[in-house]
């Protein structure tokens, strides 16, 4: 499996609606308003879209998310494993041109696998900061970072707008 593939399946696994359980997460968190789902019913990406303002970061909503992230750990320690197989197969090529190709594709695919060690690493704190309750708030400004944002990006600690100051200090000032 080629480093572009694998970014592939993991991009496509991501992006697919998660559709999770409500567990009981959600009944110990907050009671369960006319417009949140119950315990036990699906929650999808366009439930929680059309669920109002006041519900944010109810009790089915981090259940989903922290479904979603679980998933998401799940898939990158799947991945890690097979890499480190794939790697294990020594494959004894005697024309130059294949070992280099065959080396090629192993850095590629070190380096997918270096990027999503550092995404496994925020999955596993987003997941530690669901369990504090500090999940979808802002950690500068202490706003919510929102819906859709957390969908696109579950991992995500800052709003679009305190992300997009630190782009822009870390454009003018560097790193």
């Amino acid at each position: 499996m080629s480093g572009n593939n694998a970014s592939a399946g993991l991009r496509d696994r991501i992006e697919k609606p998660v559709v999770s359980k409500v567990s009981e997460v959600a009944t110990k968190t907050t009671k369960p308003t006319p417009d949140a789902p119950s315990k036990g019913t699906l929650l999808t990406e366009a439930a929680i879209l059309q669920m109002s303002d006041k519900d944010y970061m109810n009790g089915a909503q981090l259940a989903f998310f922290k479904a979603r992230l679980q998933q998401l750990e799940i898939d990158l320690l799947k991945n890690a494993g097979e890499t480190t197989e794939h790697l294990r197969e020594t494959v004894l090529v005697p024309d130059p041109a294949d070992r280099a190709t065959i080396e090629e594709e192993h850095a590629l695919e070190l380096r997918t696998r270096d990027r999503e060690r550092k995404l496994l690493k925020k999955v596993q704190q987003s997941i530690a900061s669901i369990d504090a309750g500090e999940y979808g708030w802002c950690e500068e400004t202490g706003e919510p970072i929102g819906i859709p944002r957390l969908l696109a990006r579950p991992t995500a600690t800052l709003s679009l707008e305190a992300q997009q100051r630190r782009e822009l200090k870390q454009k003018l000032y560097g790193d």
